[in-house]
């Protein structure tokens, strides 16, 4: 059996480290191939189990850091003094409120392929079901729960139970005597049938010579008496004896009629013989108590009396089934008993399991919980950010609003992607254009233009429309109404050869140039501003590289 004695239980290695224990991760010997660098703790350098970064960039085990805060006041990474003392700053300092789970690494270290080192286990698999191999692994050596000091391999601890182990005790029923499994199933209360016997030699002195005889053969059955003709070698006879129980029993049992029937010729012929005859009983009732039936059948005494005194054939035919049955119901107490230990053991093991998915699960709805915190925060910043762009958008407009806003009533006007342009105002997908805001003064009227490139009214499909619009402004309250104002329009060739001019004067009767009750007035001014025809002429240059610059001047003398 393979097992060995230690000195107790507190010599036995635990899997968790004790307060002055070092702890360490996963062994690089069980790794089929050499581990890469990012796979190894900084502090044991054994492959990172529960694998944590810290703010300086190393990683350690989990119990590792644990260990390292624990016992050092000013915990610093020793991986980032080796590699430069003098570039050791704030991110150096270890703390495990500092430091989180590298799950990337976690999961490459979980596929790494890695076998058992156990002596005679041909275990092979990846890192994330070694640990369950090595709850179940056969060939592990594990402590007797008895407390009895050995230290066994798991699929041996069955063997050791029942035949090894000094604290696995069994009281016997009849005598109370305590002993292992394995003496049980021998154990016959030798004591009670001494005493029979030494009763019974004082009755019947002249038996005790036929027995002796019966019990010293070396070449023959005890039985050989009562029918047995069975030979051999003191091993080969002792095995025969073991097996052939039910035969000698019924030899015996043929033996006991034998013997009445010829007490009861005796008595009848003469009444002075009876003492003989119940002196052969007692010799035959002596017989059968110096059987050795293997399985440790008890015989009680009030039934070896009752059995032996009264020589009928039922009862004697009771007898051997009344034995054959206590054989039997002792070695299912003993298989029983066993079981009833290995029992405990598995429950023991599932209880460690149990604790081990239940510490898992616990983890597991601490890191949902700090999962569900990083996604808040998220969030929020999230938002954060959504709103200071919109902020920044807005800021951008303004900017842009202010470098094209004009105070002193001349604006210019920029116009791009002309022909794109030009095409989406035929096809009716924009069909007109605003320009930005501007100022006849840094007080006075705001006011834009309003171009259809593709024309408006009686212009429309010839001509390019520009119109004159007057919005509401900041300063409408202090301003004279109706605007009064000459306005003019410019076409800018850009060559300098030939401006395209027009230009008008309010009517005061009109609506579009009375103070605006909405954000603008309607639009008003020359429908027939420029043919289609020559914007895009040879001879002038008023759309080059597909921009046109327009240019209105609004007299404020």
């Amino acid at each position: 059996m393979a097992e060995k004695a230690s000195g107790g239980p507190q010599d036995i290695p635990s899997s968790s480290p004790d307060e002055n224990e070092f702890p360490f991760g996963y062994p690089t010997s069980i790794c089929e191939d050499v581990p890469e660098q990012k796979y190894l703790c900084s502090n044991c350098n054994n492959v990172l189990k529960k694998a944590l970064q810290t703010l300086c960039g190393h990683r350690y085990c989990s119990a590792c850091l644990s260990w390292i805060v624990r016992n050092n006041k000013n915990p610093v990474c020793q991986k980032c003094k080796e590699e430069d003392p003098s570039t050791l700053s704030e991110g150096s300092l270890l703390a495990e409120e500092r430091a989180f789970g590298d799950a990337a690494i976690n999961k490459e270290i979980s596929e790494l392929r890695v076998h058992c080192v156990t002596l005679g286990c041909s275990w092979c698999g990846t890192m994330k079901n070694f640990e369950e191999h090595q709850i179940l692994c056969e060939y592990a050596l594990i402590p007797c729960h008895t407390g009895c000091g050995h230290v066994v391999m798991r699929k041996k601890l069955a063997d050791h139970l029942e035949n090894g182990c000094v604290n696995n005790m069994t009281v016997c029923h009849k005598c109370k005597q305590s002993s292992s499994s394995s003496e049980y199933q021998k154990h016959s209360c030798e004591g009670n049938l001494y005493r029979e016997q030494k009763h019974v030699q004082a009755e019947t002195p002249s038996n005790e010579k036929n027995r002796s005889g019966l019990s010293g053969s070396t070449d023959g059955c005890r039985f050989s008496e009562v029918g047995c003709s069975f030979g051999g070698s003191k091993e080969v006879i002792k095995e025969h004896e073991k097996a052939a129980v039910g035969t000698h029993m019924l030899l015996l049992l043929q033996y006991v009629k034998q013997l009445k029937a010829n007490l009861s010729t005796a008595s009848k012929a003469a009444n002075g013989f009876i003492p003989q005859t119940e002196l052969n009983v007692n010799g035959a009732e002596k017989s059968i108590s110096d059987l050795c039936i293997p399985g440790s059948l008890h015989i009680n005494g009030d039934l070896e009396a009752d059995c032996l005194t009264r020589t009928s054939v039922p009862r004697d035919e009771s007898i051997v089934q009344q034995l054959v049955r206590e054989k039997v119901i002792s070695e299912l107490e003993n298989k029983l008993h066993v079981f009833e230990n290995i029992v405990a053991v598995l429950n023991k093991e599932v209880e460690t399991s149990n604790l081990e998915i239940t510490a898992f699960r616990r983890q597991s709805e601490l890191d949902q919980n700090i999962i569900r915190g990083l996604e808040l925060k998220i969030a929020e910043l999230h938002c954060c950010l959504t709103q200071k762009d919109a902020g920044l958008s807005r800021l951008h407009k303004s900017l842009l609003f202010s470098e094209q806003t004009s105070y002193d009533g001349v604006f210019l006007w920029k116009i791009t992607d002309v022909s794109q342009k030009l095409q989406d105002s035929v096809t009716g997908r924009a069909v007109s254009l605003y320009s930005p805001a501007f100022y006849t003064a840094k007080y006075g009227y705001k006011v834009c233009l309003r171009i259809y490139l593709n024309g408006d009214g009686m212009g429309k499909g010839t001509h390019i429309s520009l119109f004159f619009v007057v919005m509401k402004g900041d300063y409408d309250a202090l301003l004279p109404w109706p605007f009064r104002h000459k306005v003019t329009f410019m076409l800018l060739d850009q060559n300098n050869r030939e401006h395209i001019i027009d230009a008008f004067r309010p009517d005061l009767a009109s609506a579009s140039f009375q103070r605006p009750v909405h954000d603008m007035n309607v639009a008003s001014g020359c429908p027939t501003f420029l043919p289609l025809t020559k914007l895009q002429s040879p001879k002038h240059a008023y759309v080059k590289e597909d921009t046109l610059f327009l240019k209105c001047i609004i007299d404020t003398n």
